[in-house]
């Protein structure tokens, strides 16, 4: 048996991408040199790893078996090609993945200081909600994820790591603002803008936060941060985040807090497949998030 990096490369890229047309965008290779790699890959195995469905292959246990190795493998080509281009004690490109406020207001800070210490610069960020960087992790798309949002995926390992703070935040003017004491039931009835389903703020006011209500309303669902912050600001309603992507908007007086006698921390997590190969660069930069903590400030040095 003479399985081809190649080829293994086109089985990954299919099962992440569950289509030959677009594997083969990715890839930069026609259509059939993808349909003729995947099938002699299939071929030397004696088991097919996808399941046809139309115009979708969709991986199955044979497939599943192999992702993991393949992914290791492709790993360790990839650290002996670049072993002597990049200086510095480790090589190869880290995949990261952020939830929204995570990748907005730690992991820039969390990376500076990881190239600052390490002398390592070839990394990735891609910043989605809590359930899009958990799925890719499952497909081997990411390294590793740091997300706000509570996880239960049994193929990934689930880390406690930085804390957090939740706050309720409204317009200076909204009448919630002129209340003294606030107590929860004073939230009835209130116009909410949440983030979309799937991240980790809406997870926490689902959970913490809405269950002691009798009544509210959903005003926007929007998935952008900054977005709902625009849209409080403007007084079309209150909303739930976190203290650390509010600041801005607390600092210059667009937002205030709503104080409410209820525990509003919670908890980020550090999460990697548990099958996922970890190279000597994936072991260094969880090993370094394991003992970082975020700056007081959080401003890039000029």
């Amino acid at each position: 048996m003479n399985i081809a990096l190649r080829q293994l490369k086109v089985f990954v890229t299919v099962a992440q991408e569950l289509t030959i047309t677009a594997a083969a965008e990715k890839l930069f290779l026609s259509k059939p040199a993808v349909s003729m790699a995947l099938s002699e890959l299939e071929k030397q195995l004696d088991h097919k790893l996808f399941d046809r469905n139309n115009n979708r292959l969709l991986i199955n246990e044979q497939g599943k078996r192999l992702l993991p190795l393949a992914d290791e493998l492709l790993a360790r080509s990839q650290a002996i090609e670049q072993l002597f281009d990049q200086e510095g004690p480790v090589t190869g490109k880290l995949k990261i993945g952020s939830s929204d406020t995570v990748g907005n207001q730690v992991t820039p800070f969390l990376l500076r200081d990881f190239r600052l210490d390490s002398g390592h610069n070839d990394q990735s960020l891609y910043i989605s909600n809590t359930a899009q960087i958990c799925h890719m992790l499952g497909e081997f798309e990411l390294d590793i994820g740091l997300v706000e949002g509570k996880v239960q995926q049994e193929d990934l390992v689930v880390q406690p790591w930085l804390g957090d703070e939740m706050v309720v935040a409204c317009h200076p003017e909204h009448p919630l603002a002129k209340m003294k004491q606030l107590r929860l039931s004073d939230l009835e009835q209130s116009q909410w803008i949440l983030r979309e389903p799937g991240s980790g703020t809406r997870e926490f006011f689902l959970s913490r936060i809405s269950p002691r209500l009798e009544l509210w309303h959903q005003a926007f669902e929007l998935n952008n941060t900054e977005a709902i912050i625009n849209c409080v600001a403007a007084g079309l309603g209150i909303t739930c985040l976190s203290r650390r992507a509010a600041e801005h908007a607390l600092n210059d007086g667009r937002l205030v807090l709503l104080e409410l006698p209820l525990n509003m921390q919670r908890q980020y997590w550090l999460l990697y497949h548990k099958e996922k190969y970890q190279s000597p660069l994936l072991k260094l930069f969880i090993a370094f998030c394991q003992q970082w903590n975020l700056p007081q400030s959080t401003t890039a040095p000029n």
